[in-house]
C-alpha cells in the first residue's frame, strides 16, 4: 500500500502538480488524495482508474515500479499468493494481471467479494469493463438494472454507467477487465 502511494506523489511530483489539483481532476477531496499518497488508505479499482486518468498514467504505472511491453506470462501461483492481492477497505481484493505490461488498452484483474463485508458504492469511470464470474453467486447492479449472476455468467457494459456488487454467497471471485483512457485529454475532465 505504502508503495502505491509512494508512486502516485512520485509521478504527480514529476508533473509539478498539487494534491489539490489531482484530487479535483478525480472528483474527490485532497484529504482522500492525501491519505492514498501516505499509504493510509487503499483506493477502490475505480479511484486508482481515475488518479492514473488525472495523471495522464495507465493504472499499471501505478501498481508496478518497473513495467515493460514485453509478453507477460501469468502463473496460476502468482495469483495464489495472498500476498500478491491489494486488500481494499472497500470490502473486497484484487490481484492485478499482467500490471507491469505498460501501455495496456485493457487490465484484467481478479476480485473476491465477501458477503457482508462489501460497502453500498456505486463506481463509474471512463471506458468499458467486462465482467466473469468464476465461483459464488452476486448480484452486478449497472446503472437502473440488476443482474444475478453465478459461475460461468458474464456481463459487459459502459462504466461511465454507475455499477456496483453484493455478494448473494459467503464469497463471490470475479474476473474484471478493464478498458483504459486512451486519450490522456480526457484525464482533464
Amino acid at each position: 500500500m505504502m508503495e502505491l502511494g509512494r508512486r502516485i506523489r512520485l509521478i504527480r511530483n514529476e508533473q509539478k502538480r498539487t494534491q489539490d489539483e489531482i484530487a479535483i481532476a478525480c472528483g474527490f477531496t485532497k484529504s482522500l488524495l492525501s491519505k492514498i499518497e501516505s499509504g493510509k488508505t487503499m483506493p477502490a479499482v475505480a479511484t486508482l482508474m481515475k488518479i492514473a486518468n488525472a495523471l495522464g498514467v495507465k493504472v499499471a504505472d501505478l501498481l508496478e515500479a518497473d513495467s515493460n511491453n514485453s509478453t507477460i506470462l501469468i502463473k496460476a501461483d502468482q495469483y495464489k499468493d495472498v500476498s500478491k492481492w491489494i486488500k481494499t477497505n472497500k470490502g473486497y481484493s484484487f490481484f492485478a494481471f499482467a500490471s507491469e505490461r505498460r501501455d495496456k488498452i485493457m487490465q484484467p484483474y481478479m476480485f473476491t467479494a465477501e458477503k457482508g463485508e462489501v460497502k453500498k458504492r456505486q463506481f463509474s469511470h471512463a471506458g468499458e469493463e467486462f465482467i466473469y464470474v468464476i465461483s459464488g453467486k452476486m448480484k452486478y447492479k449497472v446503472g437502473g438494472t440488476e443482474y444475478e449472476l453465478s459461475p460461468g455468467d458474464g456481463v459487459y457494459f459502459n462504466s461511465l454507467e454507475e455499477h456496483s456488487v453484493t455478494p448473494i454467497t459467503n464469497q463471490v471471485k470475479y474476473i474484471a477487465i478493464f478498458t483504459e483512457n486512451q486519450n490522456n485529454s480526457d484525464a482533464q475532465q
